[in-house]
């Protein structure tokens, strides 16, 4: 279980109508303020557990930089967050035994992009009604924990 802030600091980038004197829910977790289940870090991008999982193992893969449209993103750092994406979505595969992985970025919720990457058994899954809002705690810590062996399994450096 790893719950610590991240170690080092790339600069944040704010785009958009963002203040640069607020930091996102998502940078308060990034910098450690806020508690988050991290599986992924590297100077660039982190991934860590969604506290409302749309299934088990949903994580958010999420920049450093502090952006608020994907489309604003730099196009080597967008690439970046899909190739993090893809390793997480091998690692949930494997986890969870699921037959799809899925991918949204919708970005109203917060105004800092991320990518939710999810284990998938239809349709419904992809629906933030059926979101798990009191989800188990121990069973995140779990299925932070599959996800890392995972990830190390696969051979990947970035694993927290």
């Amino acid at each position: 279980m790893s719950h610590e802030p991240a170690t080092t600091q790339a600069p944040r980038r704010r785009t958009g109508l963002r203040s640069a004197l607020v930091p996102t829910i998502f940078t308060r977790i990034i910098d450690g303020e806020i508690p988050g289940r991290f599986v992924w870090r590297d100077d660039r991008a982190v991934a860590f557990l969604d506290v409302r999982p749309l299934s088990p193992g949903h994580a958010l893969v999420v920049p450093i930089a502090e952006v608020d449209q994907w489309t604003d993103l730099p196009a080597d750092l967008a690439a970046h967050l899909m190739t993090v994406a893809h390793a997480l979505g091998n690692a949930q595969r494997a986890a969870f035994d699921a037959p799809r992985v899925g991918l949204m970025i919708v970005g109203f919720e917060v105004p800092h992009v991320h990518i939710h990457v999810m284990p998938t058994r239809s349709m419904a899954d992809f629906d933030f009604r059926n979101a798990n809002t009191s989800p188990d705690q121990h069973e995140l810590d779990a299925n932070a924990d599959a996800l890392r062996r995972e990830l190390r399994a696969a051979g990947h450096p970035s694993v927290v």
